[in-house]
């Protein structure tokens, strides 16, 4: 899952919004540094309050990646659209194709959870907002394996970018993909992956809901309806 999944179904607490974010941004902005649940469990009834709650935030992305993960349509997903970009990038020993079928399902299904509810993005970052970039990295450095001195400064840039608005146009998103390239160091990706994100895309609006429901199905309290009336 990714950043929206995560967190729009908490919108109307930032704290917790803002800690189902965390490990993400951890990926991208010091890959050595982990917050593992043992841990922060270790560190959670000592915490102030709003510490404590950008913790429990931590928790909930931790605990909704291993439902989300394991589930069949996941995992069916997975495989297909690794078999798609295997199919353009030939080269068994290519990383990339497992990896694009993992990481496209969960940037696509930002998007189509912000096609289902439109003012959703708006309202995360306006979430966002509410949170100082500096308390976030001092809940972090309470309970990771390691501090950073990176992250307040990554948190207001993520939230000045916004660029989870992208993912509902496929040349962006594609522009947003190569950034991860670069980032792990792989080939950049051409314009023939278009095709496969199109379909992709197809396949989020058929199953996005099955695979929300992995996770909401498991956490009643926190579930947020896609009904009509939340469109």
């Amino acid at each position: 899952m990714n950043y929206l999944a995560h967190g729009f179904r908490f919108l109307d607490s930032p704290l917790i919004v803002a800690g189902t974010a965390v490990p993400d941004w951890l990926s991208v902005v010091d890959r050595r540094v982990r917050v593992r649940s043992r841990r922060i469990y270790e560190h959670l009834d000592s915490l102030e309050s709003d510490h404590r709650a950008i913790a429990e935030g931590m928790l909930q992305h931790l605990k909704d990646d291993d439902l989300f993960h394991r589930s069949t349509r996941f995992i069916l997903l997975e495989s297909e659209l690794s078999s798609r970009f295997c199919r353009i990038m030939p080269d068994r020993f290519d990383h990339r194709p497992p990896l694009l079928g993992h990481i496209v399902i969960e940037l696509l299904l930002d998007a189509f959870i912000a096609e289902q509810i439109p003012t959703v993005l708006d309202d995360y970052y306006e979430s966002l907002s509410q949170v100082s970039a500096i308390q976030i990295e001092r809940a972090v450095n309470i309970v990771a394996t390691r501090t950073t001195e990176n992250l307040a400064e990554f948190v207001r840039r993520f939230r000045s970018v916004r660029f989870l608005y992208d993912y509902a146009d496929d040349v962006r998103l594609l522009r947003r993909l190569n950034q991860v390239m670069q980032r792990v160091k792989l080939a950049p990706l051409e314009d023939d992956c278009l095709p496969v994100l199109r379909e992709a895309r197809r396949m989020l609006n058929q199953h996005g809901e099955e695979l929300l429901s992995a996770v909401t199905c498991a956490n009643p309290e926190s579930e947020l309806s896609l009904s009509t009336e939340n469109r």
